[in-house]
């Protein structure tokens, strides 16, 4: 055993754990003092599905990618220490995430119709809508990396919901988002000599294109449905 852990640790795997695990648990505790122990276990566990997606689907691609880390009120990420060389491995690491999260959600959907659950019912409209939120059309969201392969400038689109979301919400992390969306908006509109990607990175096939964005929209769709039903159910249930 002891030799294991020493393995581990000269892996570097269990630091790595040790990250995911320790923020995770920040992130449970941090939420727990809002929504209780039982909805911020739920709701990180979906998250950490979420982000599992863009880290299979990018060791799937074969790039070096660091576990899932988590900052409450912020969300998660990985650590791609690689970079996609061309833009539908980018669609397609963005796209894995919005897939399993929303696969989790409907898990907890099916879970909360069959043990008459209103928690597992209050996760599953959680995780739609923390999916949904991702697939908006603006870089560095996920929806930003899905609609890059159809063409930057459709980043554009997400600009007025961002700015619906932010007055409706008063969210700082939506600034945050914006901060970052910035230089790639900037680079999409105008373009210019210092080029963030590699030449060519933005070629995709035809068929590509029409394949990532039927997914987009498929997606898109079910989740605001969805999202929408599950959010008149939790609305009936409190006003019953």
């Amino acid at each position: 055993m002891i030799k294991l852990i020493l393995g581990l640790f000269a892996a570097g795997k269990f630091g790595k754990i040790a990250l995911t695990c320790g923020t995770m648990l920040l992130s449970m505790i941090t939420y727990s003092f809002i929504f209780g122990w039982a909805y911020a276990v739920g709701f990180v566990l979906l998250i950490l599905v979420h982000e599992l997606g863009h880290y299979g689907a990018a060791r799937q691609r074969g790039l070096n990618v660091g576990a899932p880390t988590f900052i409450p009120f912020v969300g998660a990420w990985i650590q791609l220490k690689e970079q996609p060389m061309n833009v539908e491995t980018e669609a397609y690491i963005g796209f894995a995430g919005p897939v399993t999260g929303t696969i989790g959600a409907m898990l907890c959907y099916y879970l909360a119709k069959w043990l008459g659950s209103d928690l597992l019912m209050a996760l599953a409209y959680a995780g739609c809508m923390l999916n949904l939120f991702n697939l908006i059309p603006i870089s560095p969201l996920d929806g930003g990396r899905i609609t890059a392969i159809i063409s930057p400038k459709v980043w554009l689109l997400g600009v007025p919901l961002l700015v619906a979301l932010f007055f409706y919400t008063h969210s700082p992390m939506l600034i945050l988002i914006a901060l970052l969306a910035y230089p790639q908006l900037k680079h999409a509109i105008w373009p210019d000599k210092n080029k963030i990607h590699p030449e060519g990175y933005y070629q995709a096939s035809f068929n590509d294109r029409i394949n990532y964005g039927v997914l987009y929209l498929g997606l898109v769709g079910f989740l605001s449905v969805m999202t929408y039903q599950l959010h008149t159910h939790l609305q009936g249930r409190v006003g019953g």
